[in-house]
């Protein structure tokens, strides 16, 4: 996948992530850097755990979006903290 699906798996991640969360909505780069940053954590975690999803776009969507949400997760109790 080029850059330009990388934004726009980025950009649909980080949306779906903060639906689910209930987190702050932030702007177009914001989303797009959770996104970017589930994305890297959810493909190290589903590495680590040995999980395979198909390497499509659907795949990096649900790979990306589950990585935004423990994110965004993680960013919630932080500032709770």
């Amino acid at each position: 996948m080029g850059p330009l699906a990388w934004i726009v798996i980025g950009l649909i991640a980080g949306w779906l992530a903060a639906k689910i969360t209930d987190a702050p909505s932030g702007g177009l780069l914001s989303k797009i850097a959770v996104g970017l940053i589930g994305a890297v954590l959810g493909g190290f975690l589903f590495d680590k755990l040995d999980i395979s999803v198909m390497p499509s776009f659907l795949g990096g969507l649900v790979t990306a979006t589950i990585g935004a949400i423990l994110f965004l997760l993680i960013l919630q109790l932080v500032r709770r903290a």
